[in-house]
């Protein structure tokens, strides 16, 4: 007897740009598991197309006349913290892509990024499995820097006292987080199992009050210290 499918991914696409909401809907919509329940022009029109289409997965632009996708993002995530969101942006102009990770956001997609690559990143981020590389942090830290030294400062003493909190080895995995490490490379350079490496980001989530692997990794950069050594 055949295996029951699981329902396909449910995709919401906010965009002003007509253009590239037909281009992501005709590009998308003949993926078997993914399925197009909606647009949105604005990000102030979100939580309406929420309510009534019932998303799995936003993919959200960031800049938008109206209520932007950072604004946007936050609110969602706030509202409605099972709905995962990607935010669509172009890096070297958007300065402000990081502040959308700290809201919640599951990662990023640049425009120009290959129809495969969309979907397989919309497959992860539903899997729960952020899109987190470290090419990707370091073009975040590098790139976005919309805050003053005070506020750097502040968040650099919060991060340091979340992660003193937490156990020598809770702290190692979190640094590695932070580095951009999968699971899988983190249990050999730990010299943990995988399964005691997951159990160690769920902790992480749980302790930290966050709801990502990004968040976990933004905020060992915030602490900006080294990774304790085993």
């Amino acid at each position: 007897m055949s295996q029951p499918q699981n329902p396909p991914v449910r995709v919401l696409i906010v965009d002003d740009d007509p253009l590239v909401r037909s281009g992501l809907r005709t590009m998308l919509g003949g993926v078997a598991d993914l399925e197009i329940v909606g647009e949105a022009a604005d990000g102030g029109e979100v939580p309406g197309a929420v309510a009534e289409t019932a998303p799995d997965v936003v993919l959200m632009d960031i800049r938008m006349p109206g209520t932007n996708g950072l604004v946007a993002t936050e609110r969602l995530r706030a509202d409605k913290p099972g709905i995962e969101v990607i935010v669509l942006t172009t890096l070297d102009s958007d300065d402000h892509v990081l502040r959308a990770l700290r809201a919640g956001a599951g990662g990023f997609l640049l425009k120009h990024t290959p129809p495969a690559e969309i979907v397989a990143a919309i497959r992860r981020v539903a899997a729960g499995d952020p899109i987190l590389s470290p090419s990707v942090i370091r073009q975040l830290i590098n790139h976005v820097t919309d805050e003053t030294e005070t506020a750097e400062s502040a968040r650099q003493r919060m991060a340091s006292a979340a992660l003193d909190g937490l156990s020598h080895r809770e702290r190692q995995v979190a640094y590695a987080i932070g580095e951009g490490k999968t699971n899988a490379a983190i249990a050999k350079e730990l010299y943990m199992s995988l399964p005691t490496v997951k159990a160690h980001v769920t902790r992480l989530l749980g302790k930290l009050g966050l709801n990502n692997r990004v968040q976990i990794a933004l905020l060992a950069h915030d602490a900006g210290q080294h990774r304790p050594k085993s």
